[in-house]
């Protein structure tokens, strides 16, 4: 691979893949299916369809990923269902490895396998997300007194799940993509004796009127490459603004 992007065979390691963000003491995890008609985003359908579903996950992934090239970390490992597209930063010095066969609990269990010390598993449906939202979890003694970091969702199951010393019994089992698979997930934590912080609530995109609240969180793009809204700490960072633009691109075709 090119653009110092490596394709493993396993879960993440720690070979050296190039690093050209500012660097931290946790490795950041991003799990994501390649946004392919039909396969991503089916609850999008109707009313857009599988092109204009795959077209909004497919800017909400380039926003998440752009996101975590630009926040501090250990390493940046795209747990990726799929093959890299253009939506992949070339120069941000992402791992990408395949995610493992089994249920999203299994993936996500053995993405956490292959890390090393402190580590903090994103999923590519919070195009809202700054870094002032992460701060908490990407600083230097994030990890000072806490073994786990805790990202609930909206719709009951969780953005965000960080571990000091991840282990995969923590997550397998878990019941994936239901009303209460926050809780169990955030009470298996406690359950294990595990000081837990908790980060805020945000809105998953999976449904049209998820993308439309979604998309009015996001900094809108302007004509000149500068953003509107989403200022963190003082300063416009353009979090969203694929996925604000694809969904503004989008929305008349699909009023009609």
């Amino acid at each position: 691979m090119t653009g110092g992007v490596r394709r493993d065979s396993g879960g993440p390691d720690d070979g050296a893949a190039a690093r050209t963000g500012p660097e931290g003491p946790t490795t950041l995890l991003v799990l994501a299916k390649e946004p392919v008609p039909g396969r991503v985003k089916t609850r999008l359908t109707p009313p857009y369809t599988p092109e204009q579903g795959a077209a909004l996950a497919a800017a909400a992934l380039a926003d998440t990923l752009a996101l975590a090239a630009v926040v501090p970390a250990r390493r940046r490992v795209l747990v990726l269902d799929g093959a890299p597209g253009p939506w992949l930063p070339a120069d941000a010095g992402f791992e990408v490895v395949p995610q493992a066969d089994g249920g999203l609990d299994a993936r996500i269990a053995a993405a956490f396998a292959g890390c090393d010390g402190p580590a903090l598993l994103l999923g590519m449906d919070t195009p809202q997300l700054t870094p002032g939202l992460l701060r908490p979890v990407t600083a230097p003694d994030a990890w000072d007194g806490c073994d786990a970091w805790f990202g609930p969702a909206a719709d009951g199951g969780f953005w965000a799940l960080g571990l000091a010393e991840p282990d995969p019994a923590l997550i397998r089992g878990v019941p994936m993509s239901v009303a209460h698979t926050g809780a169990v997930q955030r009470r298996r934590l406690v359950d294990a004796g595990l000081s837990v912080r908790d980060l805020p609530v945000l809105r998953d995109v999976d449904t049209a009127r998820d993308a439309a609240e979604v998309a009015g969180q996001c900094a809108a793009p302007r004509a000149d490459g500068g953003t509107y809204g989403a200022v963190d700490d003082g300063r416009a960072y353009g979090g969203g603004t694929r996925f604000a633009a694809a969904y503004a691109e989008l929305r008349p075709a699909v009023a009609r």
